[in-house]
């Protein structure tokens, strides 16, 4: 009678102790573990990064860090930990959270535009994925890929087209180079580049006219005109004498892309550089920006006119006065001249 009682005595501890471990797993398992307010937040593991690193960023999120920590060893993720975006929402347990950790990793848009150089591209890019601004331009740079793509340094911009791409937070350089290069071939279709062709141009000599005409122009709707004004310039060999490829050229020779230039002085159409367009025929080595799709599509598709030049429009600001002679130009271009001298813009 004694035996039985200690063995019912140990039985009902043993249910117990069970019960208690049981309760332990399940509550370290399915209980929510997050303590912030907002409904999603994102965790950033980067490449080569061990279970200590993924610790330190992900516990400030958490109630109780070290029931992570043990949900994650008995899971085995704590020795395969994987780089990424990882997307926590609030409420989650340790064993969602482990399991997300493994694998959703969640893509992001990558948005790019208005970008002149490649140094600031990849400063815009490497704010957004984990490879940094150094990797990506040196993959920019790379002779071997530009070679392959006939390509060079003054007008390897042409294969970033600017708009919003759905990447892994983890891409590398060389990875994000060449989905854009893909990118570019897919938007240079064949009847694409028949219509460069169609005005003399190669889809880079597009890229680079429609960076000029981007400049020139905020106005999407105007931009078809002055495209067709720089190509009417082109088929009779005039010097283009578009003044942001001046501007672009002082940033070059001055080796400073942030200056602000409100106004091109006479003084500067004689600057010595191959992207001023005043001293030299044809277009400039390469685009003098990052020109959006409404530009390139206004080059591939210009309005049919006569007009040789244009000036800003004082009278409707943000526009142009166009001209087919010098004499009608001059007469706008003095209308233009006495505004700004009136605004007392120097430089």
């Amino acid at each position: 009678m004694y035996i039985k009682k200690i063995l019912w005595i140990v039985a009902i501890l043993g249910l117990v102790v069970m019960g208690w471990f049981s309760y332990r797993i399940y509550d370290a398992l399915f209980t929510p573990n997050t303590r912030f307010s907002e409904e999603q937040v994102y965790v950033h593991i980067p490449t080569g990064a061990d279970f200590s690193q993924v610790y330190e960023q992900i516990s400030p999120l958490l109630e109780d860090p070290e029931s992570f920590a043990a949900v994650a060893r008995q899971k085995k993720y704590s020795v395969n930990i994987k780089p990424g975006r990882y997307g926590i929402e609030r409420g989650m347990n340790n064993n969602t959270l482990v399991n997300v950790l493994r694998s959703r990793n969640a893509p992001l848009m990558v948005s790019f535009n208005n970008q002149e150089t490649l140094p600031e591209l990849a400063g815009r890019i490497a704010a957004q994925i984990e490879a940094d601004s150094l990797e990506l331009l040196a993959a920019f740079r790379d002779t071997e890929f530009l070679d392959a793509q006939n390509l060079d340094l003054r007008n390897a911009i042409v294969l970033y087209l600017p708009n919003s791409y759905e990447f892994f937070w983890n891409t590398s350089a060389e990875e994000f180079r060449d989905r854009m290069k893909r990118e570019y071939e897919r938007f240079w279709t064949d009847e694409r580049v028949k219509q460069a062709e169609a005005q003399g141009l190669t889809p880079t000599e597009a890229i680079t006219l429609a960076s000029i005409v981007h400049k020139e122009t905020a106005k999407v709707d105007e931009r078809p005109r002055v495209a067709g004004v720089y190509l009417n310039r082109l088929r009779r060999n005039m010097l283009l004498q578009a003044d942001p490829t001046v501007i672009f050229a002082i940033k070059e020779q001055s080796g400073d892309h942030d200056t602000i230039i409100k106004r091109v002085l006479y003084k500067d159409l004689a600057l010595d550089s191959p992207y001023n367009t005043y001293k030299y025929a044809g277009l400039p080595p390469g685009p003098i920006a990052m020109p959006d799709i409404s530009a390139i599509k206004a080059v591939l598709q210009p309005e049919k006119h006569d007009y040789l030049y244009f000036v800003a429009d004082v009278e409707n600001f943000g526009y142009h006065k166009f001209a087919k002679t010098l004499s009608q130009h001059n007469r706008n271009k003095a209308q233009y001249v006495r505004w700004i001298n009136e605004q007392n813009i120097k430089r």
